[in-house]
């Protein structure tokens, strides 16, 4: 693939997320699972806080996973 069409990939994609995130911030129980799982860890301190998603990121990396599968084998001939 060549840098020109990556970027216009790249441009498209950026497109799609900024107009699907307005419509996912009504929709407030689409994302209200997100850090919210056990083995997400949260830490407040007197100095900071500290997250770290790590359930949530797995859930999350296997879903894109499977869709990207699905995508892959109906649009590649």
């Amino acid at each position: 693939m060549s840098l020109s069409k990556a970027l216009v990939a790249l441009g498209a994609v950026l497109v799609v997320l900024g107009l699907a995130v307005p419509a996912v911030q009504r929709h407030s129980w689409l994302y209200s699972w997100f850090g919210n799982l056990p083995g997400d860890i949260r830490y407040e301190g007197r100095g900071g806080f500290f997250f770290a998603p790590i359930s949530s990121l797995a859930v999350l990396s296997v879903v894109l996973t499977a869709l990207a599968a699905l995508l892959r084998r109906f649009w590649n001939p």
